[in-house]
């Protein structure tokens, strides 16, 4: 069963990660998808399967075995990169490169934190309890024009607007006016974000059993504390 997927920067493939344990990545072309590449990735379910928005040749990985895991797709098999089972301490459930920063990337996990990590030293995060939400952290997504600014979905805690530095976390703004699990959440992009952009941003939040999508407005002025 597939359980997570990212497009690569060009749009030309799909890495797909699997209950098997396993990572696919899968060519698109037209209508046409092709497995052209396979391998165990994990001991368990896998969560996270992501491009490095910079070096798409690398593919980072997380996993209810708590590993959080980089791969070579110029190998094939790919190559492990590296591979940090030493700070999560429950399963790996998102892993955010940051689009602005070619060498920091996010990871979140069902322990409640977010994670700051900077690839050229991986054996532990720049901090690493960067900021607690309160609950297990499903989704993060990063401001496609502010940099350092996130929306973060938080299970049983709503949905958070955050900024992060390498010092610490700053709770913006918390969005829980839904009543169920708190499980998708994106910012608007495109021509419609560009005319409205000086003065507000416009997300996407879903939730799970109530079957709730919600377009809104974040109240915290999120230009002006930047």
């Amino acid at each position: 069963m597939c359980l997570c997927l990212d497009w690569n920067p060009s749009a030309t493939s799909i890495s797909v990660g699997l209950s098997d344990s396993s990572v696919s990545i899968v060519s698109f072309s037209e209508s046409q998808l092709d497995v052209i590449q396979e391998w165990e990735a994990h001991e368990f379910e896998l969560w996270a399967a992501s491009f490095d928005f910079h070096q798409p040749q690398l593919v980072y990985t997380g996993s209810d075995d708590c590993k959080f895991s980089c791969w070579d797709l110029r190998d094939d098999p790919s190559n492990l990169v590296f591979q940090n089972y030493k700070i999560h301490k429950m399963d790996i459930c998102y892993i955010a490169k940051n689009p602005s920063d070619p060498n920091i990337l996010l990871t979140r996990s069902y322990d409640e934190y977010l994670r700051l990590w900077d690839v050229r030293s991986i054996s532990k995060p720049v901090n690493e309890t960067l900021f607690c939400l309160g609950s297990g952290v499903w989704r993060v997504k990063h401001h496609p024009y502010v940099p350092g600014v996130v929306l973060a979905a938080c299970m049983h805690n709503g949905f958070a607007v955050v900024k992060i530095d390498e010092e610490k976390g700053e709770l913006m703004e918390i969005h829980a006016k839904n009543g169920s699990l708190a499980y998708g959440a994106d910012w608007q992009r495109g021509e419609l974000y560009q005319k409205v952009k000086q003065n507000s941003s416009v997300v996407a939040t879903c939730s799970f059993y109530d079957l709730l999508l919600q377009i809104w407005i974040p109240e915290s002025c999120i230009f002006k504390r930047l």
